[in-house]
């Protein structure tokens, strides 16, 4: 069901001093104090409207856990990056965790930065792969490409497959030693996605466990190359949902 009404969100000015350096922020959000990690570098400032990636973090860690291994590709490229914190360290879950708290995050950045607002991605690890994954589900004409290490569908969000108005582009990373994610549920993922039209792209890392941060260099190169030319079509588009706890 669609809601017509809006949140309020309450905007915290950005800390303009530490340059190139990730600050730690909060503003509020569905009536709750919320937490993330910005990083606007130089380049970014002066590309004009620089991409923004929303990194979304693992079980038992924070945004800062994700902003630190993509902090130097951001600086060379022009990237924008925002990492918040799960409302609980375990994981991100809906509707706590989004999609409204996502979008009330982006535009309280792009109400203060210049940002391209049709270059807007998702990026997450782990738990923050699996919501990512929803999000491209939910929010398909509101982020332009998702890209996920270690993460999947489980088969109860399936039905959301086909509530996505655009086929929103999704790369997946996977280690083929990955304990916590096999590579049978992945290819799962994978394979129910292209059953509802999507065109995923599937990556299994040879070798690789769950560990992203080992190698998270080689990986965000790759996430980055897949995600750079990628746009909306349009001007984003929200769709509010009303979800039943």
């Amino acid at each position: 069901m669609r809601l017509l009404t809006c949140l309020i969100v309450l905007l915290v000015p950005l800390s303009a001093s530490g340059a190139d350096k990730a600050t730690k922020e909060t503003f509020g959000s569905g009536g709750r104090t919320r937490t993330y990690y910005l990083l606007v570098p130089e380049s970014a400032k002066k590309a004009g409207s620089p991409p923004l990636i929303v990194l979304l973090h693992g079980s038992g860690r924070d945004g800062k856990s994700l902003i630190d291994p993509w902090t130097s590709l951001a600086k060379k490229e022009g990237i924008v990056l925002v990492a918040p914190d799960a409302m609980t360290p375990q994981g991100w879950r809906v509707p706590d965790d989004g999609p409204d708290f996502l979008h009330d995050l982006v535009e309280l950045l792009a109400n203060q930065i210049e940002i391209d607002r049709q270059r807007v991605y998702i990026f997450g690890h782990s738990a923050g792969a699996g919501h990512g994954l929803v999000m491209a589900l939910l929010e398909s004409e509101y982020f332009a490409a998702v890209a996920v290490h270690a993460g999947m569908l489980p088969e109860s969000s399936y039905q959301m497959l086909d509530r996505a108005a655009r086929k929103t582009p999704i790369a997946m990373w996977i280690g083929t030693e990955d304990a916590l994610f096999p590579l049978a549920v992945v290819r799962a993922t994978r394979d129910a996605l292209k059953a509802h039209g999507f065109h995923p792209e599937l990556t299994e890392l040879a070798a690789h466990t769950h560990n992203y941060y080992i190698r998270a260099g080689a990986i965000n190169e790759e996430v980055w190359k897949f995600l750079r030319p990628i746009a909306l079509p349009n001007e984003p588009h929200y769709e509010r949902y009303q979800f039943s706890r």
